[in-house]
């Protein structure tokens, strides 16, 4: 089992930068996808962005592409998102998830949540206007 442990978030103002980090308890497959979502009140969770562990495809929900970036530190078994000029809008809880993969995928099969086996906790981001 996959423990997945965010922390990062915080109160800001719009225009603000936060970055979020998602680590990993261990390294059972050496191949995967970290993604990830977020979820606002009353509303469903969405996708927000995801990465290949090997080789560092990425893949970004359009309403954060060019805000947005994920990386990944594979010595330090964590995955980081980036979130730049923040707005109102991207208030939200932030989940991490990953799935063990090592063949092929598209946007559409990342940016779904039933892909992934294991979620984080989530971390709260709060931007005031």
């Amino acid at each position: 089992q996959v423990q997945l442990v965010e922390s990062g978030g915080g109160l800001v103002q719009a225009g603000d930068s936060l970055r979020l980090s998602c680590t990993a308890s261990r390294r059972t497959f050496s191949t995967y996808i970290m993604g990830w979502f977020r979820q606002a009140p009353g509303k469903e969770r969405e996708f927000v962005a995801a990465i290949r562990w090997s080789g560092g495809s990425t893949y970004y929900a359009d309403s954060v592409k060019g805000r947005f970036t994920i990386s990944r530190d594979d010595a330090k078994n964590t995955a980081y998102l980036q979130m730049n000029s923040l707005k109102p809008e991207d208030t939200a809880v932030y989940y991490c998830a990953r799935k063990n993969w090592a063949g092929s995928i598209s946007y559409v099969d990342v940016s779904r949540r039933a892909f992934y086996d294991y979620w984080g906790q989530g971390t709260q981001v709060t931007v005031s206007s």
